[in-house]
């Protein structure tokens, strides 16, 4: 005879062809049990079903009744159907597990093969990383026309004193592969980040304004000469600034004005900028740039805040001079921080995007820092770097999908408003 289960724990898996309804029949199926629901989880992938149930068998289940009858209903559903019983030790380690660190590990690039993520896999599991879940964000890993990105985000847990060396290992891996490998925390600011501010030279635009103003003014070397002394330490940013601002003077304004047209967006600038006022966010421009380039993107972009360097003019000409304060790197942090409090937004739910060593001051207060195509330091400092795809591969940084945005899309073209 057999002996009735006490309490038993059981993680019961199905696979197979997917289908609108299975989902209600397979619960339907365990509700008719009396069992008592302790984990769920499911994948679909090219329409085919994998779902766990972790459940906790009622008093007095005789537990191959129980298989054999789920097993018979299952392949009437075209289902496989296998059972593992869990030891109380498992259950309690489980247990302990949902107080792990959780992280999100985002891969992105032009394309995304097997390789890479073998990478990724192997440095989880050499920090002792249990990988949770595995989602595609983007479109097929291997583009479409017209798709330029792609990306896949991996959920693990494990030991939070690990986050360090697993960040290094994943920034030299990207580095090699010539991909980008996100590593965060997943909390609830991930999915509750309301203000975005971006640098503005070399990261919403592609180019740096004051380079081309001092080649405008036949100075493109001398002022060359001055950034290359700043990037050695030699210079700190407002002498460095002040310097080459000096070399413009004399230059027509409205020829260092008919730049606002020649300069380019960013890859990925114009599609990321419309999706994020679509989805609500607020954004700003801390630049140590120019007011005269910002308020035009800011025109083009919609951007709401705008906090960048005014330079003078006069009688016609550019002076030489800039009006103080200077835009460096402490200002734009003071200025990330005020924005916040006008907008009523926390530090965690900022996330700030730059390239340059000015940049990091902001990119350390906020909640999130992007180093966005920059140099080595500046990657090294920040929380996140994305360097092989465009600037709307932050989207993906936020949780954003390109289904959602694809849905999106629809909703608005039936409603007769603007595609995001």
């Amino acid at each position: 005879m057999t002996r009735p289960a006490s309490g038993k724990t059981v993680l019961v898996h199905f696979a197979g062809p997917d289908r609108p309804g299975l989902l209600a029949e397979i619960t339907s199926m365990l509700t008719d049990h009396g069992v008592t629901l302790l984990d769920i989880g499911q994948a679909v992938v090219h329409e085919t079903l994998a779902l766990g149930v972790l459940c906790e068998l009622a008093q007095g289940t005789v537990l191959a009744s129980f298989r054999q009858e789920l097993r018979n209903r299952a392949r009437a559903l075209g289902l496989h159907v296998r059972f593992t019983t869990i030891p109380r030790g498992s259950i309690r380690r489980w247990m302990g597990a949902l107080h792990a660190g959780h992280f999100l590990v985002t891969v992105l690039g032009r394309s995304i093969s097997a390789g890479h993520l073998v990478r990724v896999s192997a440095i989880l599991a050499a920090h002792g990383m249990q990988v949770d879940r595995i989602e595609r964000l983007s479109g097929p890993l291997k583009p479409e026309p017209g798709q330029t990105n792609a990306c896949v985000e991996f959920a693990a847990s494990g030991d939070p004193e690990r986050e360090p060396a697993m960040r290094a290992e994943f920034l030299a891996a990207a580095q090699e592969l010539a991909i980008d490998i996100a590593c965060q925390r997943e909390s609830i600011f991930r999915r509750t980040r309301r203000l975005i501010v971006f640098d503005m030279d070399s990261t919403l635009i592609q180019g740096e304004v004051i380079d081309e103003l001092a080649r405008m003014a036949g100075v493109g070397s001398e002022v060359a000469k001055i950034t290359e002394a700043a990037m050695r330490g030699e210079l700190n940013f407002d002498e460095s600034f002040t310097r080459r601002v000096g070399l413009l003077k004399g230059l027509s304004a409205e020829r260092a004005l008919s730049l606002r047209h020649t300069i380019p967006l960013a890859e990925g600038a114009e599609r990321l900028m419309r999706v994020l006022k679509q989805l609500g966010f607020k954004t700003a421009i801390l630049s140590g740039g120019f007011t005269f380039f910002a308020t035009h993107l800011q025109e083009q972009l919609g951007v709401d805040h705008i906090y960048a360097n005014t330079l003078e003019i006069a009688g016609g000409v550019v002076t030489g001079r800039v009006v103080p304060p200077i835009m460096n790197g402490a200002r734009k942090a003071e200025m990330l921080r005020e924005i916040a409090k006008r907008e009523g937004i926390s530090l965690e739910q900022v996330v700030a995007v730059g390239d340059g060593a000015n940049d990091i001051p902001m990119l350390d207060l906020a909640g999130m820092g992007i180093a966005y195509r920059a140099k080595p330091l500046v990657r090294q400092r920040a929380d996140q770097s994305i360097s092989c795809v465009g600037l709307d591969g932050l989207l993906y940084l936020l949780g954003v999908r390109d289904s959602d945005l694809e849905s999106a899309r629809q909703t608005a073209e039936e409603s007769g408003q603007t595609q995001a």
